[in-house]
């Protein structure tokens, strides 16, 4: 019989699957590694460069479009009567659910003890970050009175105006501004660990005093990791409930009205799937051309894409049924407009939409069963693509396409985006991507001490020359 690689000797000792990390790596090879993308500016390929150039070039489209569009108002867009929520509505939903993935790999699988988060779960939380940034531009633009804005928050004013705590918008205010701010403690407080070390490796002033600032004097002591620990996992059991409520209240937006299609109970559960499939497809386009870039399939393993399909193939599934239970309500309710709002998306102007939703959403995703088409990283690539334009065009079929035919043929429409509703769609792609690419340049894109914490699961106790009684913080 063969020898054991050590990693295949400890996996089931220690807690840890051997698949997850490849090769034999000490503390010092993990830290270096990842670090190095940070501390060495000849670690960033010419793809980097290049992606962060067109990432740049669409943010200033961005610009361009939010400025004309508060010199001339909401006018600019292709809403209309009865379309009132278009784009903005679309793409909002859109963000909020991609950035679920990130709460639920971080918090969910960290409190479940699933040790394959840890290669993912930094970029995953800081692509929530930069998605939730990117919704939030939305509602707050679609009011057509940014500039006040902060009447929405409940706060003591002489005019004595104060919220309608029954409106949708407020929950979305509420929902969306605890969700980031949950989101955004959770993520630095696991940042703190990797900053220290950072700070001890920096060779520039400059680098270190930042490094430094954000690590907040971490110096790896028993009492710093007792309290790390202790603040970690209360953030996450404070992340783990907005996974389900978060994107549920933004289905209350529909829910809670009397449009057919969207009054209904099966969107809380309905939306809050689709976040996730959404979310998953997004890390994995994110995460198979950065571990190619970056050289870290050693860390980003195939059984980490895997993982990850199964997930997406699973909430897909979920997805598909609603799709399925939509259809059912609207024929089982006897109601006239119910019926007829599942006829128009399936035969009215906006059907070639609809059957391309379900090729997206429902059929090519099926690939997945396959074990040999989940190890092929252009497949899963592919398909995570395919995915997240699904889930964009279920997004359009619910809005826009529900709301283009009222109940009276007199008020019906058609829904037609501008020029500017797409510079506004594909600038926020641009700064979702522009911060994306800042956050690999400046700070470290994969866990270093969790991924230490996992060599060592793999390695067992004396495999590494760590000596018993040694804490995480300690090098090998």
């Amino acid at each position: 019989m063969s020898e054991l690689h050590p990693a295949q000797a400890h996996g089931d000792a220690y807690g840890a699957d051997p698949e997850l990390v490849i090769g034999s790596h000490s503390y010092a090879a993990v830290t270096e590694r990842i670090g190095g993308v940070v501390l060495n500016q000849r670690a960033h390929p010419l793809a980097w460069f290049a992606v962060f150039a067109l990432a740049f070039m669409l943010l200033n489209v961005m610009m361009l479009t939010i400025t004309y569009l508060l010199y001339r108002g909401v006018g600019i867009w292709g809403i209309n009567q009865p379309a009132g929520w278009g784009f903005d509505i679309i793409n909002f939903v859109w963000w909020i659910g991609i950035g679920h993935a990130g709460t639920l790999i971080s918090a969910i699988l960290l409190l479940m003890r699933q040790q394959w988060r840890t290669s993912i779960n930094r970029f995953a939380e800081a692509m929530t970050l930069f998605a939730v940034a990117c919704a939030g531009l939305y509602p707050l633009l679609h009011t057509g009175r940014p500039w006040v804005a902060y009447w929405l928050f409940p706060y003591p004013n002489v005019m004595g105006m104060w919220p309608q705590f029954r409106s949708p918008l407020i929950w979305d205010v509420f929902a969306v501004s605890t969700y980031m701010t949950v989101s955004a403690l959770f993520w630095f407080v696991g940042l703190v660990p990797d900053l220290a070390a950072l700070r001890d490796r920096a060779r520039n002033k400059a680098a270190r005093l930042l490094f430094g600032i954000g690590a907040l004097g971490w110096r790896g002591s028993a009492r710093h990791w007792s309290r790390y620990e202790a603040a970690y996992l209360m953030l996450a059991g404070l992340s783990t409930p907005l996974v389900l409520s978060v994107h549920s209240i933004v289905s209350f937006d529909f829910a809670v009205s009397v449009i057919p299609g969207w009054h209904t109970t099966v969107f809380p559960p309905y939306f809050v799937a689709g976040a996730i499939y959404a979310g998953f497809a997004m890390v994995l386009t994110l995460a198979i051309p950065i571990r190619a870039w970056y050289g870290l399939k050693d860390f980003i393993t195939d059984k980490h894409l895997d993982w990850m399909a199964k997930i997406m193939l699973a909430t897909g599934l979920i997805v598909v049924y609603g799709y399925v239970m939509e259809m059912f309500y609207g024929w089982y309710s006897g109601n006239q407009y119910e019926g007829f709002l599942i006829r128009n998306r399936m035969t009215g102007p906006y059907a070639p939409l609809f059957w391309s939703l379900l090729i997206c959403n429902g059929v090519v995703p099926q690939v997945l069963w396959s074990k040999r088409w989940r190890s092929s990283t252009i497949v899963l690539f592919c398909v995570s693509l395919v995915v997240s334009v699904g889930m964009w065009l279920e997004r359009f079929i619910i809005i826009p396409v529900s709301l283009h035919r009222d109940f009276l043929p007199s008020s019906w429409g058609m829904y037609v985006p501008s020029v500017w509703d797409w510079g506004m769609f594909i600038g926020t792609l641009g700064l979702f991507f522009f911060l994306m690419f800042l956050f690999i340049r400046f700070l470290p894109m994969i866990s270093i001490f969790e991924m230490r914490d996992l060599v060592y699961r793999l390695r067992g106790r004396r495999a590494d020359g760590v000596r018993d009684g040694a804490t995480k913080g300690e090098p090998a």
